[in-house]
């Protein structure tokens, strides 16, 4: 079991502790990087050849994300495969741990899953999420049909009433 969750814990936390670096850096930050997990295997040459291709597909990708999250995600990705086939083949990243390509494998689809997001901040996220959960009352709508104004009947965007509606037609705001 710690096989599967250490590696997702590592993610996670690969994904929060990205959040401390400020947006475009973020995302120039994680291409680079990407790019480097794209060579993890040159040293051991399990798959000869192929590691240089390999690695030079991911160069790409990793280039393109300089401008991209999508393309991030797509290395990530790739190196998911690398990584199972290093696994199955008994090339593991780490030569003196047996399962760390497993755990690799494991990992980086929950890198890929954030940057397919756009690599958002973590603490950008827990905000939205805590501003949905809660109560509407304390967000200005009451469940009584009471707009924005607290006027029983005042369109209230948020509610889904329509933007605008609060002000009739050539009303100035």
């Amino acid at each position: 079991m710690l096989t599967v969750v250490a590696p997702i814990v590592i993610g996670l936390v690969y994904a929060a502790l990205n959040s401390l670096i400020a947006e475009p850096h973020r995302r120039r930050f994680n291409a680079v990087f990407v790019a480097g997990a794209g060579a993890a295997y040159l040293s051991g040459g399990g798959f000869g050849p192929l590691e240089l291709a390999f690695t030079a597909v991911a160069t790409y990708c990793a280039y393109r994300g300089l401008d991209s999250w999508a393309w991030i995600g797509v290395a990530w990705l790739l190196h998911t495969v690398w990584d199972a086939l290093h696994h199955l083949y008994g090339n593991p990243i780490l030569p003196f741990a047996e399962h760390s390509s497993l755990g690799c494998a494991i990992c980086d689809p929950v890198i890929a899953l954030w940057c397919f997001a756009g690599g958002p901040s973590v603490a950008d996220l827990a905000r939205s999420a805590a501003a949905r959960l809660r109560p509407r009352a304390r967000r200005g709508g009451s469940p009584g049909g009471a707009g924005a104004s607290g006027a029983p009947g005042a369109a209230d965007p948020e509610a889904g009433g329509a933007p605008g509606a609060e002000h009739p037609a050539g009303a100035a705001g």
